[in-house]
């Protein structure tokens, strides 16, 4: 089974959007997602409620339990593909790898995806996850 880490700045916005929607498009299981922070900003805190309003309006299973979790060391050796949402958490994330688990981190699309939290645009988050994430499971599926 693929391990996959989907990762932005707070873990309650961007990752956790596309770990919900990755199970949602993963109908069989064959993937074991989850999603974690850059940073310790929000460590504890809850999706954001517009992440929730998303996964409610388009029916999408989701923990409410889930709290935000920032990446470890030990989380880049364990996954086998690391996500970061855009360029700034994945220079983050080659930073905590330091050369030894850049093979395993990549971009999720070109250009990256707007944090909603700055842009209050929850639904143009939602659009470039869903089809990010279908392209992801493809190529993870493919791999």
């Amino acid at each position: 089974m693929k391990k996959v880490c989907f990762v932005c700045l707070g873990n309650i916005c961007r990752s956790p959007m596309a770990e919900f929607v990755m199970k949602n498009l993963d109908e069989d299981g064959r993937l074991q997602v989850v999603s974690r922070a850059t940073s310790g900003w929000e460590h504890g805190n809850p999706i954001h409620t517009g992440t929730r309003r998303i996964f409610q309006k388009h029916k999408i299973a989701y923990s409410s339990q889930k709290r935000s979790q920032q990446i470890a060391k030990q989380d880049l050796e364990t996954f086998d593909f690391i996500i970061g949402m855009d360029k700034q958490n994945v220079a983050d994330l080659k930073r905590l790898s330091n050369g030894l688990y850049d093979r395993k981190i990549f971009l999720f699309a070109e250009g990256g995806v707007p944090d909603p939290w700055y842009t209050g645009d929850f639904d143009a988050t939602y659009i470039q996850v869903k089809a990010g994430c279908q392209r992801w499971l493809e190529r993870i599926l493919k791999d």
